[in-house]
């Protein structure tokens, strides 16, 4: 049996530096605004605002989460986690998901209370504010551009914020449009068109995070080409057993048990197979074994 470490885990050393570093500007950016954000709502009586200072709140929650799973992340395996403490960017990137969800639910329920109960709003406060809180989300959008594709936690954090920028956009709109035209409705629709602009995104989120966290074959990957081409490998008679799944969204796991023809040679088979799924699916962390023609085994040919 053979294992195949390459040198992802001193990338992602480096990478999740600069992603911590960048997360940590973010949150101390959004953390001074959402304070004048919820104040603005209050002040200036904006479901609008107070809306999307709901959605700031969980950016402060997803960034500051975001940021202990990079310093967790980073913590070597021990005796009762040999995998490490990666999976826990997943599980924040998940809790951030669920919250978004609940924030969403929170800001429909105000909003049709003041359909029915109109209430006067100040627009010019709530245009400053939000014209403020859009410089806000520009700059932390671009502080986590680099990152987002290389972490489901960054990522989370990434859509949270330009989200909120969304919401700034609408929210200012809707300052413009009360201000001159006097209706006070246009306030919870922009509540609820925010709502509704992040769902979808949420949704899509929390669906890949749940196949990581229920180690499902990452995106991208189909297990009926792994499974071919390992079969086309010289010197494989069968494989089964095969199994794909990732820790964190960078690291791909494989582990699968290859079944030799009758003079073929172990090593050679092992190489090459590790080699196969290397060049072709990017696979760098795999666990074969192999075994002899004859050998007792039972062997999965569903994939065929």
């Amino acid at each position: 049996m053979a294992h195949d470490h390459s040198q992802a885990g001193h990338a992602h050393d480096h990478t999740a530096g600069a992603n911590a570093k960048m997360l940590g500007w973010a949150l101390a950016l959004t953390s001074i605004y959402l304070i004048a954000e919820v104040i603005g709502g209050i002040v200036f009586n904006s479901l609008a605002l107070l809306s999307d200072a709901a959605h700031m709140m969980t950016d402060v929650a997803a960034l500051a989460i975001a940021l202990m799973a990079i310093k967790l992340g980073r913590k070597a395996p021990d005796e009762k986690r040999t995998f490490g403490y990666r999976r826990f960017e997943i599980l924040a990137a998940a809790f951030n998901a669920v919250l978004l969800f609940a924030v969403a639910i929170y800001v429909f329920v105000e909003a049709i209370k003041r359909f029915s109960e109109p209430q006067e709003i100040q627009s010019w406060g709530m245009l400053i504010v939000a014209t403020v809180g859009l410089g806000v989300n520009l700059v932390s959008m671009r502080l986590l551009t680099a990152g987002k594709d290389a972490s489901f936690n960054v990522k989370g954090a990434y859509l949270e914020v330009w989200a909120d920028m969304i919401g700034s956009v609408g929210v200012i709109l809707g300052a413009l449009a009360i201000r001159f035209t006097g209706w006070t409705w246009v306030d919870p629709v922009v509540a609820v068109a925010i709502g509704l602009w992040v769902l979808p995104r949420t949704w899509i989120l929390l669906r890949d995070t749940t196949n990581v966290l229920l180690e499902g074959v990452p995106a991208g990957l189909s297990l009926k080409e792994v499974w071919a081409a390992i079969g086309d490998v010289a010197g494989v008679q069968s494989l089964h057993d095969l199994h794909i799944w990732s820790v964190s969204n960078d690291e791909v796991s494989c582990t699968v048990h290859v079944v030799l023809e009758k003079d073929a040679t172990a090593e050679p088979v092992r190489q090459t197979v590790l080699e196969v799924i290397k060049n072709h699916f990017d696979i760098s962390h795999a666990t074969i074994q192999t075994e002899e023609t004859g050998q007792s085994c039972e062997i999965d040919q569903s994939h065929r």
